[in-house]
């Protein structure tokens, strides 16, 4: 896949596979809207570890060749990273919230996940990311499940949201 682009999202947008040359921008997507969504919500011991540890160029070097961008131009937007029928990440810097990112990305995968025979797409989110819980109510995701987010160790719950294709 060189590039597709996507229809009616504001700014244009062209979705296609990670390259190595976009390790630093998907980082930047990735600790974008950790600081924006996640920060708030974890204890400080939690926001040492993460600093100390750079998760996120540590999973971006480990699995970025499994990544789908959202670019306009030379601008990474966002990212979408998916494994059999659960999408395990899906990020879209806070400037291009709300035009259309996120909805192409997930949109992309589900398209690929039900290529691939499997009945349903999964994802987690966190009961206190109410714009997240909302974004996936709007394109057919409900709750299966809750369990701690032991992730974080900060006390934080975690939804298993669910969507049937075909």
């Amino acid at each position: 896949m060189a590039g597709t682009s996507v229809r009616g999202a504001e700014p244009p947008l062209v979705l296609r596979p990670f390259q190595s040359e976009d390790e630093a921008g998907v980082v930047a997507v990735l600790e974008d809207t950790f600081h924006s969504t996640w920060a708030p919500q974890l204890r400080p011991e939690a926001l040492e570890r993460h600093a100390r540890e750079g998760r996120a160029l540590a999973y971006v070097r480990e699995r970025g060749p499994e990544f789908l961008l959202a670019c306009d131009g030379q601008a990474i937007l966002g990212m979408v990273h998916w494994e059999g029928d659960f999408i395990q990440a899906l990020h879209v810097t806070g400037t291009a919230q709300r035009r259309g990112v996120g909805r192409a990305l997930l949109a992309h995968a589900e398209t690929q996940i039900a290529k691939a025979g499997l009945p349903a797409v999964r994802l987690e989110t966190d009961t206190f990311n109410i714009r997240a819980r909302a974004f996936y109510a709007a394109l057919g995701y409900h709750e299966v499940d809750t369990y701690p987010d032991e992730e974080w160790d900060s006390g934080l719950t975690t939804l298993l949201l669910e969507k049937t294709l075909g």
